[in-house]
């Protein structure tokens, strides 16, 4: 295929030169109808590029084939047998993964770092997760990616699970053995998910970790906009091999998705691949060399600390994305959220995850040497600026065997059956109802189904007034929890 196409793109483009005009949905009719405040902020061209997929963009029998020729340039492109288009996000290609897979078959194995949105999955399904615990580091109180062993030592127990599913890259930036995971599963015949959402990338740079498809993977997740150019909830899952059926797959994202899926976000992937395939060597080249310096001289100011060896140290990662600049902020005697909030408030930053001793920066291939000596520009007056910032609060953090709390009851059961809130002190011994997670990074430490114990909630309740943010219990001031009622 011709890899300096863009399907999608050409095809927004002969729309405008034709002045197509639509008596269908959107209303605003490419912007008429918006208010002018509003397009003031968004831009006309926004509102100008919201049109219509089928029936618009293309007929209405989707004859002119855009998006399937832009999947087929993107699989190519990235050595996929298939790859599919979502505009909702890797949340909902994950749950279509996980549906096809294992739903009506019992069991997955599931890395217990899961994101969130796995476990919507395991809800909406009624699958039994089989949790593969990671290797959570007890030092430095995070997860690292299981290893091939800890993945054979599962298939052991539960040989007749439907397949297994891990994270690579974690939100921290380590990344798994995929190749030997992927081989673990397949020498029994299972397939392998792999949730990549932060590893859109990987596979235009040789200096990156491995692609999950290059290494083995059946079913391959990524978030294009975490890492690539494409706008929020561009996402696209990619498939490979005969252990997943790819209509089935197809029919499970259908499921879920959205039957008006936005134009702009499917173009903007289409145009990603194509400048991945013209320029990604090089552009990536210049973030990955621009990512090197940077992590020296933010390691060089006093009291912060780039981790890297430690992160790949024996037992841990089998490697790091190395543009996820993940700093400890503990030589300052403040935590992550306060780090965060400061370099918010007094220098218009944001960073991506923070949590009771660490922030990360993601670089992209965006960023320059002017970005890069805004950030530390900051972090240096971050550094003067720490000793009058007040003591953190104390977070209470569980030991490993702790936050591996006991599945009782199936996810799905747990949710949707009879729930009571009960005092947060009053859930230590009870069934969850609901998952509690801080955000971000977005791994739930409370799963519906998991037995509560008392120390992970001392870790929340403590997380609580640290700083750390509760997105989705019922009360986000966890004075109470959601728990199956007796």
């Amino acid at each position: 295929m011709d890899q300096n196409e863009a399907p999608l793109i050409d095809a927004l483009a002969e729309y405008h030169r034709l002045d197509r005009y639509g008596f269908t949905p959107p209303g605003h009719r490419q912007g008429r109808g918006a208010d002018p405040r509003v397009r003031e902020v968004l831009g006309s061209e926004t509102f100008r590029s919201d049109v219509l997929a089928s029936g618009g963009l293309d007929d209405r029998s989707s004859s002119g084939g855009y998006l399937k020729k832009a999947e087929q340039l993107m699989a190519e492109a990235v050595g996929a047998e298939q790859a599919f288009f979502s505009t909702c996000g890797s949340s909902l290609s994950v749950k279509a993964a996980v549906l096809a897979v294992a739903a009506g078959k019992g069991d997955l194995l599931v890395s217990r770092d899961a994101h969130k949105s796995i476990v919507a999955g395991l809800v909406f399904s009624g699958i039994q997760p089989r949790w593969i615990r990671p290797q959570w580091d007890p030092k430095l109180h995070l997860a690292h990616p299981p290893s091939a062993a800890d993945v054979e030592e599962m298939w052991e127990r539960y040989p007749d699970a439907a397949g297994a599913l891990i994270v690579s890259p974690t939100p921290y930036g380590t990344c798994a053995d995929i190749a030997a995971i992927a081989k673990v599963c397949h020498d029994r015949g299972k397939p392998l998910i792999v949730d990549e959402a932060w590893g859109a990338h990987l596979p235009f740079h040789e200096g990156l970790p491995t692609w999950a498809m290059n290494a083995g993977a059946d079913i391959c997740v990524v978030s294009v906009h975490k890492m690539g150019a494409g706008f929020e909830q561009g996402s696209v899952y990619h498939l490979q091999g005969d252990l997943v059926d790819p209509a089935h797959l197809s029919a499970c994202a259908d499921l879920l998705m959205t039957t008006s899926p936005n134009a702009i976000l499917y173009s903007a992937i289409d145009g990603w691949r194509r400048q991945m395939v013209q320029q990604g060597t090089d552009l990536l080249g210049k973030a990955l060399a621009l990512a090197g310096r940077l992590r020296r001289d933010i390691d060089g100011l006093p009291g912060i600390h780039v981790l890297e060896d430690e992160l790949l140290a024996a037992e841990s990662s089998h490697d790091l994305d190395r543009l996820q600049i993940l700093m400890d902020l503990t030589g300052l005697g403040i935590s992550g959220y306060q780090g965060a909030d400061w370099l918010r408030e007094h220098r218009q930053l944001d960073v991506g995850l923070s949590d009771h001793r660490r922030i990360m920066a993601t670089l992209s291939m965006a960023d320059d040497e002017a970005s890069a000596q805004r950030l530390m520009e900051a972090l240096k007056a971050l550094t003067e600026a720490a000793p009058s910032l007040p003591t953190p609060a104390p977070v209470a953090l569980p030991s490993p065997k702790e936050l591996e709390l006991e599945t009782v009851v199936l996810p799905r059961d747990a949710f949707f059956g009879p729930v009571e809130d009960v005092p947060a002190r009053e859930a230590v011994g009870r069934v969850a109802a609901e998952q509690i997670t801080p955000y971000p990074p977005g791994i739930p430490v409370i799963v519906p189904g998991e037995r509560i114990n008392a120390a992970v909630v001392d870790y929340l309740e403590s997380g609580l007034q640290a700083g750390m943010v509760l997105p989705d219990p019922a009360d986000p001031a966890l004075h109470t929890i959601r728990v199956v009622r007796r």
